[in-house]
């Protein structure tokens, strides 16, 4: 595809106003969350032994939250719309951090490590980071 033709796509995505670390920010962002909203999709059921009991309609809670990881991931391409992706995935993983604590505290349950676990939390807190700072905060000039 020629320059000419690219450069109203990129206008679109903003990819010439970011710095290469934003990009890769926001690759990462997309990547992470295409891949996670798809898997909402193909392991269902896997998914859903991850929703703790104490959340009604395990089912239905893992293909809505799919879907928003899929809309969160399209969201962030499109420079419109990144900002409130990006505020959209920061609730939204926020809102998972209870599965992530009931396979910590249920490791039995689950074929994965305990250390593995353990390290999930502070890579969520890494990612709330990542998400921030590629989609939400605005960059200094």
């Amino acid at each position: 595809m020629s320059n000419a033709k690219l450069s109203p796509v990129l206008r679109l995505t903003g990819w010439n106003d970011m710095t290469p670390g934003r990009r890769a920010g926001v690759c990462f962002v997309f990547a992470w969350f295409l891949i996670g909203g798809i898997a909402h999709f193909a392991a269902t059921r896997t998914e859903m032994r991850i929703v703790p009991p104490s959340i009604s309609w395990p089912h239905a809670t893992v293909l809505v939250s799919g879907v928003f990881e899929l809309l969160g991931a399209i969201g962030v391409v499109w420079h419109a719309t990144r900002r409130a992706a990006g505020i959209g995935l920061l609730a939204l993983t926020v809102a998972v951090t209870p599965a992530n604590i009931y396979m910590l505290q249920h490791p039995n349950l689950f074929d994965i490590p305990v250390w593995l676990l353990i390290v999930r939390l502070p890579l969520q807190a890494a990612l709330l980071m990542l998400i921030a700072w590629s989609t939400v905060i605005k960059a200094r000039d």
